[in-house]
């Protein structure tokens, strides 16, 4: 056996079989590692590397013949336990942490690629996808093809025999566009690429793009899986083919590793995450039906209405809306300026899935990067506005957001 094989724990280690129980009890129990002090909380194992009983064993240990941990760098206890959680509840075979969204974005887009190979992706993705696919990847001799992620023809047109990854957001950052996965995934795999998709914007509860037909599955666990602003993390979901021939030895040996801490952290937002993301995504809808119509919001995004422009295909893929609404306030970005800054309970942050509700103005944050024209091509206007909802009153919040817009 190889290094590149998937570390496992101790064999003396337990790890309980929950493949047969329903999503959220998995999200509670799954992957959870136990010592010999039987803690109800999972132990959080703060260390850098592990000691041996004899250097046979340390030999082994670096050959893959014994299944243990050698250095928190290529695997933890601790981060052990958040990948396996993740990928029961996810329905992959395999996953592995990183330390942010956007290295679990970046391993999963350059690990597998070489030299001549050829990307498609999506214009509509978080400004620092885009960088990767963009700037990033050409510097190494691969090439990319950006097109409109919502007409299934530029897909198939982009496609050449090169091409190796397609890559989309579903609902995108920051419009909320709803892409048709499963059948982009059938043009993906036609051509002899596969399928990468940034799952975030729906959080695993609302959507599945495994078993809607993508091979890769992107997080970063730094939003709803954290989900109170605490810490940073990111994970890769695959099958375990992948995830041993690509991902594992490009962790470890680049370093974009998890801290155990995080990882501990991670774990305890999962066990809430599908209460908060039912609660979040409940008040979303209330909030977005109250804004539709608004005089001073010409435009309202939200995948949960009748009105999306997506809406067939949000029904088909989709178990509920998002907990993000997406907004133009009239009068470009002096009035949306004057909007953000009349809110008194919803905070200005660039971050979103927490429990506090945030929003933000994409055409100077996390989009400001693009050409203006670059921007209006995806609709992120001067007006546009990303709002994160929390787990605050739905009331309290409408009423924020009222007040604000008598400012405009």
């Amino acid at each position: 056996m190889s290094e590149t094989n998937t570390p496992n724990p101790k064999p003396s280690i337990a790890i309980p079989d929950t493949a047969h129980f329903r999503r959220e009890t998995r999200l509670v129990h799954s992957g959870s590692l136990r010592s010999q002090y039987g803690e109800t909380s999972e132990a959080l194992f703060l260390t850098q590397g592990f000691v041996y009983d004899s250097a046979e064993q340390c030999e082994a240990r670096f050959t893959g013949d014994d299944a243990g941990f050698q250095y928190s760098r290529f695997s933890n206890p601790t981060v052990f336990s958040f990948e396996q959680r993740m990928a029961e509840f996810e329905g992959a075979e395999a996953a592995r942490a990183t330390a942010t969204g956007m290295a679990a974005v970046t391993a999963a887009m350059l690990a597998p690629l070489r030299a001549g190979d050829h990307v498609v992706a999506s214009k509509a993705m978080f400004g620092s996808c885009r960088y990767v696919v963009e700037d990033l990847l050409p510097r190494y001799g691969i090439e990319s093809t950006l097109v409109d992620g919502l007409d299934l023809d530029q897909w198939q047109k982009a496609l050449r025999p090169n091409t190796r990854t397609c890559f989309l957001e579903s609902p995108t950052n920051p419009t909320l566009d709803v892409l048709d996965i499963g059948a982009i995934a059938e043009i993906a795999h036609a051509g002899g690429a596969r399928l990468v998709v940034d799952n975030v914007f729906a959080t695993p509860i609302w959507q599945s793009p495994l078993a809607l037909g993508a091979d890769v599955v992107v997080y970063s666990a730094t939003k709803h899986i954290d989900g109170q602003g605490r810490c940073l993390g990111g994970v890769v979901l695959s099958t375990q083919a992948f995830i041993e021939e690509h991902i594992q030895m490009y962790l470890r040996q680049t370093g974009p590793s998890l801290s155990p801490f995080n990882a501990w952290v991670l774990l305890k937002g999962l066990e809430t995450l599908a209460v908060r993301v039912r609660a979040q995504t409940e008040t979303a809808a209330a909030i977005a039906d109250a804004l539709a119509g608004h005089p001073k919001i010409p435009r309202l995004v939200y995948p949960g209405r009748a009105d999306h422009p997506q809406a067939a295909t949000v029904k088909k893929q989709m178990g509920a809306g998002s907990t993000l609404i997406g907004f133009e306030v009239a009068g470009g970005k002096a009035e949306a300026f004057r909007f953000l800054n009349a809110l008194k309970l919803i905070r200005i942050s660039n971050n979103l899935g927490d429990a506090k509700s945030l929003v933000t103005h994409p055409a100077t944050t996390t989009h400001q990067r693009l050409k203006p024209e670059a921007r209006a091509e995806l609709g992120i206007s001067e007006g546009f506005i990303r709002y994160s909802v929390g787990l605050e009153h739905k009331d309290d919040l409408i009423e924020d957001i009222v007040a604000a817009l008598e400012k405009v």
